[in-house]
């Protein structure tokens, strides 16, 4: 106090400092699961096929849930993955907008290769885009992901059923799924027979890529999986259809 009464106007400094302090700490700790979820260092990408397929199938379970993380999706990811980039898994998935990989898996930047083609048709450039990342940079897991009411599928379904060519080159996705609709209409085609080709479509192509024979020198020893999976537009869920690593 001086004089008259009244604080000393340096007590009244010193404490507004120790309150700005004690306010930054509380900040500081808040902003601590912040700092928790920062992008991952080199050594927490998974590289194994296993690892690699319970990564994608935490994310897809946050993503039915909401709870989500969106991991590497931050400016030091960006930094850290701009001169390179080793994905832990490649996604081949249709082209609808409704099944984004990255969204649906809770993924970010540089943790997956993603290629996008109408009911997953493959041809030789898409196979090679697939083989990429097992190849160049040990990418452990690939999955061949349809999905739920699917325009692609059933546009080819109709055509072939019909015998009504596609217009233009969309054609050629119903040439590339003939052998699903054909293994769909042997095998009776179920209630749903479009969906049931589209649950073909991705077997037979996961079966394809797992036994071709770039990749199947990589399966055989453990170091790659490949995946069948199927999108649910209602839940939102993945469901694994076949090839999921032990």
């Amino acid at each position: 106090m001086d004089a008259a009464g009244h604080p000393d106007r340096r007590a009244v400094l010193a404490g507004g400092v120790a309150a700005a302090a004690t306010l930054a700490g509380c900040a500081s700790t808040s902003a601590a699961p912040v700092a928790d979820q920062a992008s991952p260092s080199p050594s927490r990408r998974p590289t194994t096929p296993a690892a690699a397929f319970e990564r994608l199938m935490d994310g897809n379970a946050r993503w039915v849930s909401g709870d989500l993380q969106h991991p590497d999706r931050d400016p030091s990811r960006r930094e850290f993955v701009a001169q390179k980039q080793v994905p832990f898994g490649s996604v081949l998935s249709c082209i609808d907008s409704r099944v984004p990989p990255e969204l649906l898996f809770d993924t970010g930047l540089g943790d997956l290769y993603v290629m996008r083609t109408g009911g997953e048709a493959i041809g030789p450039v898409v196979t090679g885009s697939v083989e990429y990342g097992p190849m160049t940079s040990g990418t452990p897991l690939i999955v061949v992901l349809g999905h739920q009411r699917g325009g692609a599928v059933e546009a080819s379904y109709k055509s072939l059923r019909d015998g009504k060519p596609l217009p233009g080159n969309l054609e050629a996705i119903a040439r590339a799924l003939r052998p699903a609709y054909e293994q769909t209409v042997r095998e009776g085609g179920g209630n749903d027979p479009v969906d049931t080709m589209a649950r073909t479509q991705v077997k037979l192509t996961a079966a394809a890529l797992r036994t071709n024979g770039d990749l199947a020198p990589l399966v055989a020893k453990g170091r790659l999986a490949v995946v069948g999976a199927y999108y649910s537009l209602d839940s939102g869920k993945v469901e694994v259809l076949a090839g999921a690593p032990s």
